[in-house]
């Protein structure tokens, strides 16, 4: 067993002695017997009746896994191989870098590959791989993580096709903190469960274990994830894997798929005419609260009171992948287009509460020199959405598309003729350097 160490791989082991009755373990992992709580996990184990090797190893390494296989006692051949080992390095996409992808991919899917052909030539048992629910639904900030793992399904695929036996279980999230999850944050736990995943007791997720080892199966998920939480989210945003999983969660009377089924269709509140009438003041104080209520979800706080307007948000905790979440809920809740690096450019809840406020009510939030080009965009986005959302026939269909090709044609058109009425000196007023030079070599004939 590979990671044999760990938390899991200790639960694991145990429970191959107590269940499963193996005798004979070689537990492997970077550290071996200096790991901590190696020691105990070996007493406990050989109090059970098992006799235990655990060794220090590069699985990432194709000669050291060769050497591993080939150092097995004859007397005791090789009947089973679990592949638990692996590391998380989680950043978004624009922040993931070779040397990221690298250390998390040699962990999980070159060690898993080096274990396949060390060990081809055997009869094995079982054929175990550790995978992950990232590779099959997708985790955001884990793309590295996702790809070694799906890695890992590919492969059970292609030792099913050769007759080898062999399943990837694509885990959830374990309750138990292992030196992997042991870093999740209370946000990343809260954005966890409300995505409807649940953290699964050690007992229950080895019963799962034991399922998905008699299965039959190349590629299973084993993760606990909460029906009814899914349901009341819009089915476009889920993973088409969980969405008949959504629908199960409605219940006999159909009331959450009722719900479910109008926040699919509801439409972003118009802050616009919510805040029409009040006092600027108000105003701006309603927006803080919006934004302040978003924050405290997003970290996971119980309420905004919680959440200090003046506080930068790095200093609240907040980094690329809660920074992301942030845009995307305030994007939901306003139908405003959103920079991605939202929480950055404006690095506190008051100053970005300003900043929505010029972009809903510009005649409160208006700031000298921004231009006038953001309530335009801001309805195309709620156009967008709109149209994004509909159902229609295909003779309706083209007749938007007709209204709405016929409706960009007299912009442009507009646009043109007010460029062209310009004077000269307003054109080269606005014209770049570039293009000054450009009229002078082609009107002029200087080069």
């Amino acid at each position: 067993m590979t990671g044999g160490t760990g938390t899991l791989g200790a639960l694991v082991a145990e429970h191959l002695v107590r269940v499963w009755r193996i005798g004979h373990l070689l537990l492997v992992s970077r550290r071996g017997p200096d790991a901590p709580g190696a020691q105990d996990l070996v007493a406990r184990l050989t109090a059970l009746g098992a006799r235990v090797r655990i060794v220090a190893a590069d699985v990432t390494d194709a000669a050291a896994v060769a050497d591993l296989v080939a150092g097995v006692d004859p007397a005791h051949p090789l009947t089973a191989v679990v592949h638990a080992a692996g590391v998380l390095d989680d950043a978004v996409v624009t922040a993931q870098t070779p040397e990221r992808l690298a250390r998390v991919w040699a962990a999980k899917a070159a060690a898993a590959a080096h274990l396949h052909t060390a060990t081809a030539h055997l009869r094995l048992g079982a054929f175990v791989l550790f995978s992950s629910a990232a590779g099959v639904m997708g985790s955001p900030g884990q793309a590295n993580y996702a790809a070694a793992n799906a890695f890992c399904d590919a492969l059970a695929a292609h030792r099913q096709a050769l007759g080898l036996p062999t399943v990837s279980v694509a885990w959830g999230l374990w309750a138990e903190a292992s030196e992997m999850t042991g870093g999740l944050a209370d946000a990343d736990l809260a954005r966890m469960s409300r995505s409807g995943v649940t953290a699964m007791a050690a007992d229950h997720a080895l019963r799962l274990l034991d399922a998905a080892c008699e299965h039959g199966g190349h590629q299973l998920i084993a993760a606990d994830m909460n029906p009814r939480v899914l349901a009341a989210q819009p089915a476009d945003s889920l993973p088409a894997t969980l969405r008949a999983l959504a629908t199960s969660g409605a219940g006999a009377g159909g009331t959450v798929a009722r719900r479910t089924a109008a926040a699919a269709g509801a439409r972003p509140d118009d802050w616009a005419d919510r805040l029409a009438g009040l006092p600027a003041a108000e105003q701006r104080r309603a927006v803080l609260q919006l934004v302040r209520g978003h924050v405290a979800t997003v970290l996971g706080h119980v309420d905004a009171e919680g959440v200090q307007a003046d506080t930068n948000f790095k200093e609240l905790g907040f980094d690329s992948l809660t920074g992301v979440e942030l845009r995307n809920r305030l994007t939901a809740a306003t139908g405003l287009r959103l920079p991605a690096a939202l929480v950055f450019d404006y690095p506190d809840a008051a100053v970005l509460a300003e900043y929505l406020l010029e972009r809903i009510a510009p005649a409160v939030g208006a700031r000298p020199g921004r231009g006038g080009a953001d309530p335009v965009l801001n309805e195309l986005a709620r156009l967008e959405a709109t149209l994004i959302g509909l159902e229609m026939e295909d003779g309706d269909s083209g007749a938007v598309t007709a209204r709405l090709e016929g409706l960009l044609a007299k912009w442009k058109a507009t646009r043109k003729s007010a460029e062209q009425e310009m004077t000269a000196a307003e054109r080269l007023e606005s014209a770049s350097a570039a293009q000054v030079l450009d009229f002078i070599d082609n009107e002029l004939g200087v080069s």
